[in-house]
């Protein structure tokens, strides 16, 4: 009679500083591995509930109900000092044993990541020894020979190497720039100044992206530190700030920031170098703790429920023979990467600044690091260092389509940079009717000073596609403002104006100049952008009513059937679904159909049966012409009976407004940072290249516009290739355990 198959199991646990986002990453472990056919524990409160061996919990599909929108992390975290000793870690491994336990999920920082990893060295050890003892059997530790580890980082300080960001750092950003921009409504009413400080004692990331997001007069971080005099420099700045108009004045400083001789700067040392610089009262803030907790942004949720599924992919078809790794993400795509030389990379950063070499510590950091710190450079400064146009030349600016947050932005910035190297710099109003109708304006430094936290578009926008004689108009303004290249910021009716534009380049000579497309519409529907500028904004409008609508439920058993926008793309619906745990998303690019309905209505009526409280329906705006909201609520409710009741909500323009989030603004200058840097390179060399720029796979995507109907669908009108619909069954899998 053949041996019965050992059954696999996963154990996940949460180490070291907690980070918002863990339990969206245990949810999707958990979830992942039962439907894979495979036991799921949780070890409570880490390494300590590992070597206590009482904190070993077998889990359930219900155990991390309700638990993805939750800060913190529910199955804890605590320090252990017996898990530092040899000893300790084989009392560890005798309890993973007694619960079937070989294969690991970690969520933690480097500190963690890399126990875990010495953990698992030492495994085969310690199953040796456990043996020889009779601690544990002879079949079990034939049954679990070795110890497979996947780490995904829990870091809100996003500091780990080889990986974009880690779980925690997009809400840590969102707390800070929430409290600079509460703080600077107030400097700006007295006429104040506040020194800022947030957490980062090796990595000044925080320090730096809030720094860009929030428009903060100037930043200290422990990879580049200032140079010596540097107090004098940021008074100055700050005063002729003030002098051309400005009335707030915001200094981040990273608690671990220091000088060029890697002396301490410490926030009560710059509120005093302020006071006696300005001459006037300065405050500080202490963000503390507050930037771990609360609620986790949707980019949070979804990126570590992605991470989390991957890790049980990861961790189950692993052999035994390859290294410890971590999920990571590169370039907008989930990867595993050695999890020894993350750590050793991360760790080396601290090393290179105490040795004062800065510069390698940047380049550790990586390039985009590298190019956030010359972006704030240029942004911070009070008055062009450049003062002398070049010849006239301009460069014009562009908002086209449904207005979008970071618009703005996106704006303040290629403003600044293109003034900064001398050229004049056109604003066109109402999108490229202002290029028909002669309606522009001309910036001057100061005249975007506080366009970072406007939502919308200052500049105004239009849905118009020119035609025709618009064109000729177009043309003949941009030879009377002697408009050398054109910066279109806007969505797809903005990349169908330069389409146009580009098709009677021939017709109109003064066509043929360089344009530069920067992507930026709620709908993320836009060729060659995986992530267009206001799609962050809009889906973190959307999560946070959908957590209000699900808390409204008074628990006796209802559904909510909510509709959001997109157009004829199911971004937003999916996304929103994924970070909220919905049951059912209704795409356009699936459609509705009586049979997937059906099929729906069972799996919900099965989950209330089994004692689920509340369901949530989103449906994509453009999902089905017949099948609306009212039709829908009007089946489910129907069919529901006594068992469960529909409430329907449709959300409207709630996601197009707001402040756009920390991640619409940086993304917005770094995109109009590189847009700008094209336009006058093209116009120093003469070339007129027609360009769009995204984030596709992380690198800038060009000559596009010309290739544009190639890239849409006909019908709809939205791109071909749509990276997000390679996670619809993963979100689909992690809401329904009767799919």
């Amino acid at each position: 009679m053949a041996e019965a198959e050992v059954r696999k199991c996963i154990g996940v646990m949460t180490s070291g500083g907690d980070a918002p986002g863990m339990n969206a990453a245990v949810r999707a472990v958990v979830r992942a591995a039962l439907s894979m056919n495979v036991d799921a524990y949780a070890i409570i409160d880490g390494y300590q509930g590992m070597v206590d061996g009482t904190g070993i919990k077998k889990m359930d599909w219900r155990s991390v109900s309700g638990i993805i929108n939750l800060g913190g992390t529910i199955i804890g975290t605590a320090r252990c000092q017996e898990f530092r000793e040899r000893e300790g870690r084989k009392k560890a491994a005798a309890n993973l044993i007694r619960n079937g336990i070989d294969r690991l999920v970690v969520i933690g920082g480097d500190g963690s990541l890399s126990g875990a990893n010495q953990f698992s060295l030492e495994w085969k050890e310690f199953i040796t020894e456990l043996s020889a003892e009779g601690t544990i059997s002879q079949a079990d530790a034939e049954a679990h020979p070795s110890l497979e580890i996947v780490g995904l980082v829990g870091s809100i300080d996003n500091d780990m190497a080889n990986t974009d960001m880690t779980i925690g750092a997009d809400t840590a950003l969102k707390r800070i720039t929430d409290a600079v921009d509460s703080l600077a409504s107030t400097a700006a009413s007295h006429h104040r100044t506040f020194v800022v400080e947030v957490m980062g004692r090796n990595c000044g990331y925080l320090a730096l992206i809030s720094a860009i997001a929030t428009g903060a007069s100037w930043v200290l971080i422990p990879e580049k530190p200032p140079k010596p005099g540097w107090e004098d420099t940021m008074c100055s700045l700050i005063k002729s700030a003030t002098e051309a108009g400005r009335r707030d004045s915001i200094v981040i400083v990273a608690e671990g920031a220091r000088d060029q001789e890697g002396n301490s700067i410490t926030s009560n040392y710059v509120k005093e170098a302020l006071e006696k610089g300005l001459k006037r009262d300065v405050r500080i803030t202490i963000l503390g703790h507050v930037q771990r907790g609360g609620t986790p942004t949707a980019f949070d949720r979804n990126m570590s429920t992605i991470m989390g599924y991957r890790a049980v992919e990861k961790i189950l078809a692993n052999d035994g023979s390859t290294e410890s790794s971590i999920i990571g993400i590169k370039r907008n795509r989930t990867t595993a990467i050695p999890l020894v030389d993350s750590v050793n990379k991360t760790r080396q950063v601290p090393e290179e600044i105490k040795k004062k070499n800065y510069d390698a510590a940047i380049e550790l950091r990586g390039a985009s690091f590298k190019r956030m710190i010359d972006i704030f450079s240029t942004l911070i400064q009070s008055v062009p260092s450049n003062e002398k146009p070049c010849d006239g030349r301009s460069l014009a600016i562009v908002t086209a389509g449904r207005p979008a947050p970071g618009m703005n932005p996106a704006v303040r910035a290629a403003v600044r940079v293109a003034m900064d190297a001398g050229y004049k710099v056109i604003g066109v109003k109402e999108g490229f009717c202002g290029l028909i109708n002669d309606d522009v304006c001309e910036f001057d430094w100061m005249s975007v000073e506080d366009w970072t936290r406007k939502g919308g578009s200052e500049l105004g926008t239009s849905r118009h596609v020119p035609k025709n004689s618009d064109l000729y108009m177009i043309a003949k303004n941009i030879e009377k403002y002697n408009i050398k290249g054109i910066m279109m910021i806007g969505g797809m009716a903005g990349y169908e104006s330069i389409y146009e534009i580009h098709k009677h380049r021939e017709v109109f000579p003064a066509f043929n100049i360089p344009i530069a497309c920067i992507p930026a519409t709620i709908n993320n529907d836009l060729p060659g952008s995986e992530h267009s500028i206001g799609t962050d904004t809009a889906l973190n409008s959307i999560v946070e009513a959908l957590d209000k609508i699900k808390e409204s439920s008074d628990g006796s058993g209802r559904t909510f059937v909510v509709e959001v926008m997109g157009r004829h793309c199911g971004y937003l619906t999916l996304m929103s679904g994924m970070a909220t745990g919905a049951e059912v998303m209704y795409t356009s690019e699936e459609g509705i159909t009586l049979d997937m309905m059906r099929n729906d209505l069972q799996m919900l009526t099965n989950g209330f049966n089994k004692g689920r409280k509340v369901a949530l329906i989103i449906r994509n705006e453009y999902a089905n012409k017949i099948y609306d909201v009212d039709f829908i609520c009007s089946l489910f409710e129907e069919a529901g009976g006594e068992l469960f009741d529909v409430r329907k909500s449709v959300l409207g323009p709630l996601q197009q407004g707001g402040l756009p989030t920390t991640y619409d603004r940086v993304q917005g200058a770094s995109l109009a940072y590189e847009g700008m840097k094209y336009l006058m390179e093209s116009v120093d060399k003469g070339t007129d290249d027609y360009m769009a720029f995204g984030l596709e796979g992380g690198v800038p995507a060009k000559n596009l516009v010309s290739d544009l109907p190639k890239m849409l669908t006909e019908k709809h009108h939205r791109p071909i290739d749509q990276w997000w619909t390679q996670v619809l069954h993963m979100a689909r899998e992690l809401a329904n355990p009767d799919r």
